[in-house]
């Protein structure tokens, strides 16, 4: 079949988005703002992730960048690295990310069952630290420079954000623009940059609030530090992560968004992975600041499937 932007639109860019946009019912009070949840799980990987690599890899194979049969390599926690396996798969492309044991196992098995090759980094206390991260950029920028391999680039390609404007303008789309707080963790901050644009190009005025756990207060307090919810604060601020448009940075303990994740699915059956606890966490103490009349909008990451064995569900 022929390598084309048509391929790609008619095997993977269709069936991601449109997400379902959930109210929180069991777990806030009269006395709180509303808190609406838009899940991300129903994705073909079961993260938004998907959305991110749907449009660069479209955007680069429309560009000529890329054509079958290349290798391209990220270095990745494994939600990006699932994408990007899955998308590799399906448009006959080769992928190898660059990972760690410190990440969930399942994410990792994830990789491999769409046939990505990994490279492993080791980290011996488990835990998500600045260096870990810099050591997972110096060998994926190694492999690039030695094997002529293709760069995906998830912390500064142009056209990640742009990727992640739907995020917003379906929440717009299904309740409205009146929205006063719209908050999310930093990762890459792709997503919550992009879903930020598209809030507002929609209509909705929202402050934003940018969050990351205590154990890693890079935004709050200007130092990284170990931690153990996958996918966010790497340590340093991001490129996309653009501090004039933010209103506000909050830490948040990673145990609460542990049990918070823990308490979404028994309370509100709806499961997800940590980064989710730790927005759902921050959505409900905002919640209660703002107190009723209010609406309060965040995100889940993903389906949690792939943390089983591991944080936040091993232990309960």
């Amino acid at each position: 079949m022929k390598f084309t932007v048509e391929r790609v639109a008619l095997q993977f860019l269709s069936s991601i988005g449109q997400s379902p946009l959930v109210q929180l019912k069991r777990m806030t009070s009269k006395d709180q703002a509303e808190v609406w949840v838009k899940y991300e799980g129903n994705n073909p990987t079961g993260s938004y992730k998907d959305r991110m690599v749907a449009g660069v890899l479209a955007a680069k194979i429309a560009r000529g960048e890329l054509k079958e049969g290349d290798r391209i390599c990220e270095y990745t926690g494994g939600s990006t690295g699932t994408s990007l396996a899955f998308a590799s798969s399906i448009l006959g492309l080769k992928f190898t990310a660059v990972t760690s044991n410190a990440f969930a196992q399942n994410k990792l098995e994830s990789m491999r069952a769409f046939g990505a090759e990994l490279v492993l980094v080791e980290s011996e206390d488990s835990r998500l630290t600045p260096e870990l991260f810099e050591e997972l950029k110096i060998t994926t920028m190694r492999m690039v420079e030695e094997e002529q391999v293709h760069y995906f680039d998830q912390f500064a390609s142009p056209d990640v954000r742009p990727s992640y404007k739907g995020i917003g303008s379906e929440i717009v789309s299904e309740i409205g623009p009146e929205i006063d707080v719209y908050c999310a963790a930093v990762g890459t901050g792709g997503s919550l940059m992009g879903s930020r644009d598209g809030l507002f190009s929609a209509g909705a005025k929202p402050r934003v609030i940018a969050l990351e756990p205590e154990q890693s207060p890079r935004l709050t307090r200007g130092h990284g530090g170990g931690h153990k919810i996958d996918g966010v604060a790497l340590g340093f601020v991001p490129p996309f992560l653009d501090l004039n448009l933010i209103d506000e940075s909050r830490a948040l303990d990673q145990e609460l968004a542990f049990e918070t994740c823990r308490r979404l699915a028994r309370e509100e059956g709806i499961l997800a992975g940590s980064s989710t606890g730790l927005n759902v966490a921050a959505a409900l103490e905002i919640a209660s600041e703002l107190g009723p009349g209010k609406r309060v909008v965040t995100i889940a990451c993903d389906n949690g499937m792939k943390y089983f064995g591991g944080v936040p569900f091993s232990s309960r």
